[in-house]
């Protein structure tokens, strides 16, 4: 992060750098559908239809996909996104994913996802935000954190290591997103300098 600009300035302009939007992210999946899973997208989609699985139930299709075709968790989410499309849904955009996962009980978490996305922004202009349900990742070429409003008073920041540090905070884990790594965290105070290193390491190991 720039000497002398302050977290909370970063966080009010993160938005408006998100590298990619969700149909680029997700007609990049979808093109090398075909060569990673034998199937087109247009396939995968009738498939679901043909299932007998409600399509607009997107956690539905996708433990299907994984449980059924053993269907990597990238092509899960296109799949799922292009078969709720084609069933009349509409994909919020990035913000308003953001927006829906800190209304009501987990409001109060907002200030903590609001620090951790303008210093995981910080660490280069080739960070990207996706869009999620659940969960929101960051990546570069390839996802390195993800922030999650785990509980009503508590966010989970997940982290993805190829040699993973030794640090008492980081548990292993599956989750949120790619996550190898999570630290759980109570209150912006929790976003320290440690955390921050280990932001900085993550993005370093996902080049």
């Amino acid at each position: 992060m720039r000497p002398g600009v302050s977290w909370r300035r970063r966080a009010r302009h993160y938005a408006v750098r998100m590298a990619k939007t969700p149909d680029d992210m997700m007609s990049a999946v979808g093109e090398s559908l075909a060569e990673r899973t034998g199937r087109t997208l247009d396939e995968w989609v009738a498939l679901v239809q043909a299932s007998g699985i409600d399509p607009l139930d997107q956690n539905a299709v996708r433990r299907w996909l994984r449980s059924v075709h053993g269907v990597p968790q990238n092509s899960q989410w296109a799949i799922a996104d292009a078969a709720a499309r084609a069933a009349g849904w509409v994909r919020p955009s990035t913000a308003e994913y953001i927006d829906s996962q800190y209304t009501g009980a987990k409001a109060a978490l907002r200030p903590i996802y609001d620090k951790l996305a303008a210093a995981i922004e910080g660490l280069g202009d080739d960070v990207t935000v996706e869009g999620r349900g659940g969960y929101t990742p960051f990546v570069r070429r390839r996802q390195f954190a993800a922030v999650a409003a785990a509980t009503r008073d508590r966010v989970d920041l997940g982290l993805r290591f190829t040699d993973p540090p030794a640090d008492e905070r980081l548990q292993p884990s599956t989750g949120p997103g790619q996550a190898t790594h999570k630290i759980a965290l109570h209150s912006v105070g929790d976003v320290d300098d440690r955390v921050l290193h280990l932001l900085r390491l993550a993005y370093e190991q996902n080049p």
